[in-house]
């Protein structure tokens, strides 16, 4: 049924295209966006919204800024018209007031997203709208206002419900291996070779969350190796030289990369429901699988010792403690970790479990943490009391041996 809709909707969108195109080609995209608003005929509208899309896909920069500058002043809400029918629904709370003030305080450029994302693959050109929308509201800040209601659209297009959890191998098309060489935000991945080296062998796994609407695009990706105990660092995991061992023969699966795909998806979190389905799929496929950990990179460690006007150590237990002091105690304004990995794996209910030096030789992993990483710890017997702690106190779970690490640095500062 799906190609079939889709054979027709393309039918149809040929068909009309081609008529509505020269009454529209002189009318500006801000018009068009009006005349979509107004729009009562399905085909039409579809007609609308391509063109839309296709003239803002044209756009330079100083365009589309213009674009995001119209929904944003052109396109919010009617404070009046929100009090008006906030009044009317106190004075007389019914089902047609409530409608009413509804519609009064979701902006238009809501349902103008909504009638473009009618077209076949309309939903990834909005993801890149998106993109388009924070890059250039770094310098325009009045744009804020359309990016949350795109990000208010978005996290219900792409809730759980609608991802699908994909395996990816070395037989996976060559269009969504070519995305992964791409979007590896971890650790890069040099070559073809490289990649067949991540993905080929027996005791290696790569999972990524996909939708329906975007069934080439991965959304996020998580590359897991399965060993013998936990790895203390990258090059263990990566190398050439390693010695394969047969999946059932695994008691360990180290998530050591996870990759963000679509800038425009920014702020919406697969990161969470991916580990813990992943989780639950290997635990259920190996069950010798006794231990689920991360070697995860630690990106704010430099930037918080230069911020502080400290140095990272040369010694190794010493810069391990100072690691171990930076993820338990240093914090943002908003009292949250001040590392940006920390966060995501702690919020998901992970603990601290054991941190590493000289475990990322790479020139990045030396710029950003000196080379220290850390296992975060998922222990399915304490997620759910690990995130509630975290979520409502605070509280970073942790190893009595990073504890006890990070108290060595402590002391060294008192």
């Amino acid at each position: 049924m799906s190609v079939l809709a889709d054979l027709l909707a393309t039918v149809f969108e040929r068909r009309y295209r081609g008529a509505s195109e020269p009454d529209h080609k002189n009318r500006s995209i801000e018009d068009l966006c009006r005349d979509l608003l107004g729009s009562s005929g399905e085909v039409s509208g579809m007609a609308l919204a391509r063109l839309i899309l296709d003239r803002y896909a044209g756009m330079a920069d100083a365009e589309k800024l213009e674009f995001f500058r119209f929904l944003t002043e052109g396109m919010g809400v009617d404070p009046e018209s929100v009090r008006n029918a906030l009044d009317a629904f106190e004075a007389g709370p019914d089902r047609d007031s409530y409608r009413g003030f509804m519609d009064a305080a979701e902006p238009p450029r809501q349902e103008l997203a909504r009638r473009l994302n009618q077209v076949p693959g309309a939903t990834a050109q909005l993801v890149a709208m998106r993109a388009d929308l924070l890059r250039l509201a770094r310098d325009n800040p009045a744009l804020a206002v359309v990016d949350l209601d795109l990000k208010h659209l978005f996290s219900s297009w792409f809730n759980r419900g609608f991802l699908v959890l994909r395996p990816i191998n070395w037989s996976s098309p060559a269009d969504v291996l070519e995305k992964i060489i791409a979007y590896e935000a971890v650790h890069a991945i040099d070559s073809w070779d490289d990649l067949r080296r991540r993905l080929a062998p027996k005791d290696r796994r790569c999972f990524g969350f996909f939708h329906p609407a975007m069934p080439d695009e991965p959304l996020i990706f998580v590359e897991v190796a399965l060993s013998r105990g936990i790895p203390g660092a990258i090059h263990d995991v990566l190398s050439e030289e390693r010695a394969v061992i047969g999946a059932h023969e695994a008691d360990t699966a180290v998530f050591y990369s996870i990759s963000n795909c679509q800038s425009g998806l920014a702020g919406i979190s697969f990161g969470n429901s991916l580990i813990k389905q992943v989780v639950a799929d290997l635990s259920q496929e190996l069950p010798g699988l006794k231990t689920f950990v991360t070697l995860s990179p630690i990106p704010g460690l430099t930037r918080w010792l230069s911020e502080t006007r400290a140095m990272l150590p040369e010694e190794a237990e010493t810069r391990r403690a100072v690691t171990a002091h930076y993820l338990l105690k240093a914090k943002r304004p908003d009292g949250g970790p001040y590392d940006p990995v920390a966060r995501f794996h702690l919020g998901n209910g992970a603990s601290v479990h054991a941190v590493h030096a000289g475990a990322d030789l790479s020139p990045n992993g030396q710029k950003q943490s000196g080379g220290v990483m850390v296992n975060y710890l998922y222990d399915r017997a304490q997620i759910s009391q690990n995130h509630e702690r975290f979520a409502g106190a605070g509280v970073i779970a942790a190893s009595a041996e990073v504890t006890a690490l990070a108290a060595i640095a402590a002391k060294k500062t008192e």
